[in-house]
């Protein structure tokens, strides 16, 4: 009664999740492959192992990137997509995603994984819808469980690559697991039942070197990083050295069960096993086809890398280059600027020496101004002095050749003279000439004074003393008056 009721519970509780509505990546143009986004959780989607979906293009391995997207539900229900550093990008709505920023998705957005290779459409192009889940379970890839999805939230374990190649235990036969989208090239797993045909040996045969076909496709699946390169070819180059000796022996096989089919023709079960091992050749040769495709990209791959290394090694020296020409600029511009402001200073020094020097100089020019007119006024007060008491009072000049008569007053020896033919008299007071001196401090300082005169004045005295010189010997030995009295 209680398994009864646990199975009617447990099917109650399946029915009543089938009706949930649940959120999907539908794939475009198939009705296979469709991505699941379960709630609550980080959906990672790309060609590596641990992740919740794995994708591995048949047509481009490298493609998908090893950890290409990550899918992420908000509080709010809705759901955020992140470009996990991708080679060739996430695309929603047409336009391609910034790496590391979560970009807002709407029911109905269009998500394309990758480029698409020329001449064909983009190989990954899935749109976000919300259904049943008992509509989309048919159409949902082979993947994890919620369930498995939840405990790889709690305990953060990494899957292990040997599992999915082992054969299920199951009773139904199942395909090998090749890549999530590609199942056309399975082969059937081997059972443990035994098998009374005559191919079972030749199926039994064929499981492990399937088995191994698959531990050495598995390499391909996650590319080596740039400084394992070496070593991942070495490795490509030895598996397909294996795989051309599975090859050649499934060739022989091939034509060994023809050489017996020629002779048994009436046997179904040879040309099962026949028809079998052709299909193995066949998958063997795409396989081998596919390694050489990878090894050539894997090739490009690396070249472009060490382009794209070189190139920013190049940037980093033009940066580095760059740093020091423009420290070396920052140097030079405060050393000028340096220079400038003691220009600015001496300049401001000079400027206060003009300046001073201009004072100075005004301050001279006064001074000389205020000499040159003290000058005037002693040359206008010596003449003044000249006119009112050193002329001759008779000639009105400056004496020339003064003397002095017994009154104290003085004229010029040659104005007293004819003077005195007329009147012996002193023309000032008088008085009666009784002697005349001659007065030799008068005519020294009339000569010395007589040098500060203008050229004009000094002139006329030398024509006017030429004149009476000239006029001395015309007088003869007249005498003195006095004596000729």
């Amino acid at each position: 009664m209680d398994q009864i009721e646990s199975s009617n519970f447990s099917t109650a509780e399946e029915d009543e999740s089938a009706k949930k509505l649940v959120w999907c990546l539908t794939r475009v143009g198939k009705d296979l492959d469709w991505l699941r986004l379960f709630e609550n959780t980080e959906v990672t989607i790309g060609r590596g192992l641990n992740v919740t979906h794995q994708l591995v293009s048949p047509s481009c391995p490298l493609m998908i990137s090893r950890m290409h997207c990550m899918f992420k539900q908000r509080d709010g229900g809705q759901w955020t997509v992140t470009d996990k550093k991708s080679l060739n990008g996430v695309w929603v709505n047409g336009e391609r995603i910034p790496v590391d920023k979560a970009h807002l998705l709407r029911l109905g957005d269009s998500i394309k994984l990758g480029v698409p290779i020329v001449g064909t459409k983009v190989e990954y192009e899935y749109i976000l819808v919300r259904q049943r889940l008992e509509d989309i379970k048919p159409y949902l890839v082979t993947g994890p469980s919620e369930g498995a999805c939840a405990a790889s939230r709690i305990k953060k374990t990494k899957r292990k690559f040997n599992s999915e190649l082992e054969p299920s235990t199951s009773s139904k036969s199942k395909l090998y697991r090749h890549s999530a989208t590609d199942k056309s090239q399975g082969q059937a797993c081997p059972t443990d039942e035994p098998r009374d045909r005559p191919g079972t040996r030749v199926r039994e045969e064929a499981g492990p070197s399937m088995r191994q076909h698959r531990r050495l496709d598995s390499p391909l699946e996650r590319p080596s990083s740039p400084s394992r390169n070496l070593s991942s070819l070495e490795m490509y180059s030895q598996n397909m050295l294996v795989l051309r000796e599975r090859m050649n022996f499934t060739q022989r096989r091939v034509e060994t069960l023809e050489g017996e089919g020629g002779r048994q023709r009436d046997d179904p079960h040879r040309e099962e096993q026949v028809r079998e091992l052709q299909s193995q050749l066949e998958m063997l040769r795409g396989q081998l086809h596919r390694m050489e495709v990878l090894e050539k990209s894997i090739s490009e791959t690396e070249n472009r890398l060490e382009v794209q290394k070189t190139q920013h090694e190049e940037g980093l020296k033009k940066q580095l280059e760059e740093k020091g020409l423009k420290k070396q600029l920052e140097e030079a511009l405060q050393e000028q600027r340096k220079v400038i402001e003691e220009l600015a200073l001496s300049r401001q020094g000079f400027e206060d020496v003009l300046k001073a020097k201009d004072k100075e100089l005004e301050v001279t020019k006064e001074e000389k101004e205020r000499a040159r007119t003290q000058k005037e006024e002693v040359v206008t007060q010596m003449t003044e002095v000249l006119e009112n008491e050193l002329q001759c009072i008779i000639c009105s000049e400056l004496f020339i050749k003064a003397v002095t008569l017994n009154c104290a007053h003085s004229f010029c020896l040659h104005c007293i003279s004819e003077w005195r033919k007329r009147k012996d008299e002193c023309p000032i007071c008088r008085q009666a000439i009784l002697s005349q001196t001659c007065s030799l401090v008068l005519d020294n300082c009339i000569d010395r004074m007589v040098e500060q005169l203008t050229p004009d004045m000094k002139q006329r005295r030398l024509v006017l003393i030429t004149e009476r010189k000239g006029e001395s010997p015309a007088r003869g030995g007249d005498g003195d008056p006095r004596r000729r009295q």
